[in-house]
Parts: C-alpha cells; sequence; structure tokens
C-alpha cells in the first residue's frame, strides 16, 4: 500500500502472518499467488505456517474467486 489507499473490500481475519519475533509480516507477493491460484512457498521466519491456509478464503472473496 501507497500513502494513499482507496479500500474496496475489507475482510477481517482472526490472525496475520507473523515472525517468531512477533512482527506482522506483509507478504504481498504470497498473498497475489494466492489470489492467483499459484503454488507459494512459507518463508522459514513464519510463526505459523497455517495462518495462510485460514487467510486463503478471505483472499478469494476479496478478489471474486471462491
Amino acid at each position: 500500500m501507497g500513502v494513499v489507499s482507496n479500500f474496496k473490500s475489507v475482510a477481517v481475519v482472526r490472525a496475520l502472518p507473523k515472525t517468531r519475533s512477533g512482527k506482522i509480516l506483509i507478504l504481498r507477493q504470497t498473498m497475489r499467488k494466492i489470489a492467483n491460484g499459484e503454488d507459494y512457498v512459507v518463508t522459514p521466519t513464519v510463526e505459523d505456517p497455517n495462518i495462510f491456509d485460514e487467510l486463503t478464503p478471505f483472499i478469494l472473496k476479496v478478489v471474486g474467486k471462491k
């Protein structure tokens, strides 16, 4: 996201991907790949790799794919 953002839709999720030290990751490339149905690799620094399984339905809903 840039200085100015214009949201078309928002999804409230239980959690976001975080590092083991607690920093929230903004993995735009990974989320873009999920939205496009492409394979993605979860970096080893992610505390809970299963969070992507929980985020996938929300990402697909936001982009209009089910």
